[in-house]
């Protein structure tokens, strides 16, 4: 997590002061994953930092810190950027990091090549680069290595400090106890052996005007003209402080770094221009490297941390730590004192000094405005309103809660202000203002008003606008009209002798009435471009000529371009961290101050905003890595030369970008698209990565850029690559999957072929099964007609043998009742006894019995063949008893056709049951019938 502490406070001696200072921004150890200290810092032309951090060297590129240990681990106590190569000295090694194509650093040992061996524990505390050969400096000897030879040349210069120093190309060096020395063909050749060269530690030696200036750990400050030593008085003098390192600006200003007491800066004269430690901003109160960067940052390796000083911002900063001020409303600089309203009162402090601001007594509260009208200072305040004069503040109005004055056209002796509860005049008697009286006839809270000689506008964010008449004497309110409101967020102003109204979406301009509100399409295109929208209200700054808001990203104004009279728009892009610092929403407030020098208030103090120091802020966004692996495991580092041709199985992949912008007050935002994946760029992000996992494979470019507010960076930064097709989806799989698509497409053409055969012979068997079924049932009913014919043939024969029966039954009743009548002659001759004879011939006639056993037989075919075959002892009138007994005769009605009595039949039928060998219980005519 980033840290922005910032403290005001700013002491020296016993004496206490406040100023305001550049941005500053801390990088502790837990955000860049390393050690506490940090020993020396460089940078490459490609803006990347590189920083000695004890056991390890740090990479920043604005965006991600990299960590790069030697192959033996060991303190880094320097380094230094020479072209493509990172020069570090360690502890009893030196040598050089290359960037591989990767993006990672390599290192190569130097050291190593010695052939004589190195002091006790010698460590290389300096690097410095000089005509084609890099100088490595420990506390015991300096090392020259020439780039070109490839060779190292060894000076014997024992010193307290190892400082290098590069004057007009010529080194210097200390040497302890002997003085100050240079390098004259390869030795050492000393310059002076002063006094203050042999007992005090030096920190710096700079060019001044073609002598050396020469800096002490005491602070104190010498000129050399190489005959003599003279002490050069700095604001530094009589200071009590312990020097670590110094380095003198490219605008010729010296910064100092202490143990325990922060940095101090000085003016190319001397003068102390701050004095920043860890209660104003650092990290930490020591400071064992200093480094200028090529934007002209200040970056500062701590014994704890790492600090940046955004020295050339157009912004600094003023914050009260210890919450005396509270959140600022409103800010004038007039007659040498520089005032702040707050929610806490008026505070006030010379412009020149850096007193602490003081607050004026009497004026306790929420002030809600700060203007300068004629030569006098007016205060609007939650209590009525006052005139502040210096360091003093009197009550001119008791009448509470004044928003804000107007004077009212040629009545130079009357004010108008506006209240919570409407409208109030100010006049002006002897010399002296005071209320004067209300306005009747308007009670609406007037916040926002303009007036034009009696007709006052005004507007109420949440009523709409107000159009008032008042009459001659300032007292009432004649007429009203009123239209409704346009929006939250809105304002009105005056800008260039007109009258605005600023709304949600729009900026209208009234004429004369309300009822003539027009659409300014101008200031409605400039300020609602669609990218710096206002989130504020439009604040006019008519020393200025400039209308100013806040949006989202940037604080923005519209202007007039003095050459061609155009309205142009111009944004100063600032981060989140500011913009929600600015206090409550629609009371942001910004007030000049000076020449170009604006005042913007926030919860816990102000910023300051100097337009002349205000750059177009130009960027270029790279792509730092590219890693690959499996899911959960991207940790092939990648070359960033080539396009990347990546296997399967390496289908997640993550990029890492950067925009070396080291500004505290600028968000650097990114945008990137896959094109392969998809063409539509991304939503913009601070993330300085993208993650794709589980890639198709084909062909891919990963494009990124980035913006500073809405300043978009010079460059798209670009990386191709290819996923391979996995080994199931390779040309010979491919070709592989043919053949079996096509063996496929045959065995099923073959298998189709099979089945259809097997069908149609299915078909055929089952056409035939069902000819031949038709078949039989064609011979079933054949054989039905033929079983019916039979049918009907035995029925034909029951019929007879039915007929046959009953006319032998009712012959021989017929006879055997004639044979009874003639039996009762008593005394019968010849005659009747031959008939008597005739009658037992006839009812015995075998004839009949023949007929009847014919047709029996036709009817129940073979039943007296198979009875006899089984029993073969049945007689002959066994049998007719059976067949008589099958038709279900009774004995009764079998008794005449046997010519014998009943009881002779029963006696019959009982012998027969004999002969069949039935059991008691079975019945002869069911076994007879069922035979």
């Amino acid at each position: 997590m980033k840290q922005y502490i910032l403290y005001f406070t700013l002491c020296i001696g016993l004496g206490a002061f406040c100023q305001e200072l550049p941005p500053i921004k801390n990088y502790p150890p837990r955000e860049y994953a390393g050690e506490y200290q940090n020993w020396d810092i460089s940078q490459a032309p490609s803006k990347a930092l590189f920083v000695a951090n004890h056991m390890s060297l740090l990479e920043f590129d604005g965006s991600t810190w990299q960590k790069y240990q030697l192959p033996e681990p060991s303190i880094i106590r320097s380094v230094k950027v020479v072209g493509d190569r990172i020069y570090t000295g360690s502890y009893k090694q030196f040598g050089y990091w290359e960037k591989e194509n990767t993006g990672r650093l390599s290192y190569t040992s130097l050291s190593d090549q010695l052939t004589m061996p190195m002091a006790e524990d010698e460590e290389f505390w300096e690097i410095l680069a000089l005509d084609g050969s890099i100088l490595f400096q420990s506390l015991d000897r300096i090392y020259i290595y020439d780039l070109e030879e490839n060779g190292i040349k060894v000076i014997e210069a024992e010193t307290q400090k190892a400082k290098l120093s590069v004057v007009n190309n010529q080194v210097y060096f200390q040497i302890a106890k002997k003085g100050l020395f240079t390098i004259e063909a390869g030795q050492p050749v000393m310059v002076s052996d002063a006094p203050e060269f042999v007992s005090n530690t030096l920190v710096g030696i700079y060019d001044h005007g073609g002598e050396l200036m020469v800096i002490n750990d005491k602070g104190r400050f010498y000129l050399y003209d190489f005959d003599r030593l003279s002490p050069w008085p700095t604001e530094m003098d009589g200071s009590n402080i312990k020097l670590y390192e110094s380095r003198q600006l490219k605008d010729s200003s010296f910064v100092l770094g202490s143990i325990g007491t922060g940095f101090y800066h000085l003016s190319p004269s001397g003068n102390l221009i701050q004095n920043v430690n860890q209660a104003r901003g650092l990290n930490n109160n020591t400071v064992l490297s200093i480094f200028e960067d090529l934007d002209g940052n200040l970056w500062l390796g701590l014994d704890n941390g790492i600090s940046v000083v955004n020295l050339h911002s157009p912004i600094n900063e003023y914050i009260d730590q210890l919450g005396n001020l509270g959140l600022v409303y409103a800010a004038l600089a007039h007659d040498g004192y520089l005032y702040l309203g707050t929610n806490q009162g008026l505070f006030a402090r010379k412009t020149d000094s850096d007193d602490p601001f003081k607050l004026i007594s009497g004026t306790e509260g929420q002030v809600w405005s700060l203007q300068c009208i004629g030569d006098t200072v007016f205060c609007g305040h939650n209590n009525g309103t006052f005139e502040v004069v210096g360091n003093t503040a009197k009550s001119i109005s008791d009448f509470p809660g004044t928003w804000d004055i107007r004077t009212i056209g040629s009545h130079d002796r009357f004010l108008l202000q506006g209240n919570y509860n409407g409208l109030s005049v100010l006049e002006r008697k002897n010399g002296s203002w005071a209320l004067r009286n209300t306005i009747e006839g308007f009670n609406t809270s007037s916040r926002f008003f303009e007036i034009d000689s009696l007709t006052v506008i005004v507007n109420h964010e949440q009523k709409g606008l107000y159009q008032l008449e008042l009459d001659k004497t300032l007292s009432r309110v004649k007429k009203v009209e009123r239209t409704p409101r346009k929006g939250h967020g809105a304002n009105i102003f005056r800008f260039n002798d007109a009258i605005y109204y600023k709304t949600h979406n729009a900026v209208y301009q009234l004429k004369n009435t309300l009822k003539h509100i027009y659409r300014d399409s101008t200031l409605t295109t400039l300020i609602y471009n669609g990218t710096q929208n206002p989130t504020s209200i439009i604040t006019p700054d008519t020393l200025g000529q400039k209308l100013w808001y806040f949006s989202d990203t940037a604080i923005n104004y519209v202007s007039r371009n003095t050459l061609t009279g155009k309205m142009g728009l111009t944004s100063i892009p600032i981060s989140g961290t500011i913009r929600r610092n600015l206090g409550v929403s629609g009371f942001e407030n910004i007030s000049p101050i000076g020449t170009d020098k604006y005042l913007i208030g926030s919860s816990n103090g102000y910023i300051t905003l100097d337009l002349k120091k205000v750059n177009i802020l130009k960027n270029k966004v790279s792509i730092n890595s590219v890693t690959s692996g499996r899911y959960n495991a991207i940790s092939t580092q990648n070359d960033l030369t080539t396009a990347g041709d990546f296997d399967f199985t390496h289908n997640n992949l993550k990029f890492t970008f950067g925009v070396p912008e080291f500004d505290k007050y600028t968000d650097v935002q990114f945008q990137y698209k896959l094109k392969g994946l998809y063409d539509q760029w991304s939503e913009w992000t601070e993330k300085p990565e993208a993650v794709y996992n589980n890639l198709p494979f084909g062909s891919y470019e990963f494009t990124v850029r980035a913006q500073i507010g809405q300043t978009p960076s010079e460059n798209n930064a670009s990386y191709r690559f290819t996923i391979n097709r996995p080994w199931y989806a390779s040309n010979l799989a491919l070709l592989l999957y043919t053949l079996i698509l096509v063996l496929l497409f045959l065995g099923i053409h073959r298998l189709y072929r099979r089945y259809y055969r097997k069908k149609q012979d299915s078909i055929i068997k089952q056409n035939k099964k069902e000819l031949e079924l038709q078949k039989l049932e064609e011979k079933d009913k054949i054989a039905q007609i033929i079983n019916e014919k039979l049918q009907n043939e035995i029925e034909n024969k029951n019929r007879e043998l039915a007929i046959s029966t009953m006319s032998i039954l009712k012959k021989n009743k017929f006879l055997y009742a004639l044979k009874k009548e003639l039996s009762k002659v008593s005394q019968p001759d010849k005659t009747i006894k031959n008939v008597i004879h005739k009658i037992d011939q006839n009812i015995n006639s075998e004839d009949d019995w023949k007929f009847f056993e014919d047709a029996f037989n036709n009817a129940d075919k073979d039943f007296l063949k198979r009875i006899k075959s089984k029993h073969d002892s049945l007689t002959n009138n066994d049998l007719r008893l059976c067949a008589y007994l099958r038709l279900n005769l009774t004995s009764k009605e079998i008794a005449p056709l046997l010519n014998i009595s009943t009881k002779s039949v029963e006696m019959k039928r009982y012998r027969l049951r004999k002969k069949f060998n039935l059991p008691h219980e079975e019945n002869l005519i069911d076994y007879i019938l069922n035979f």
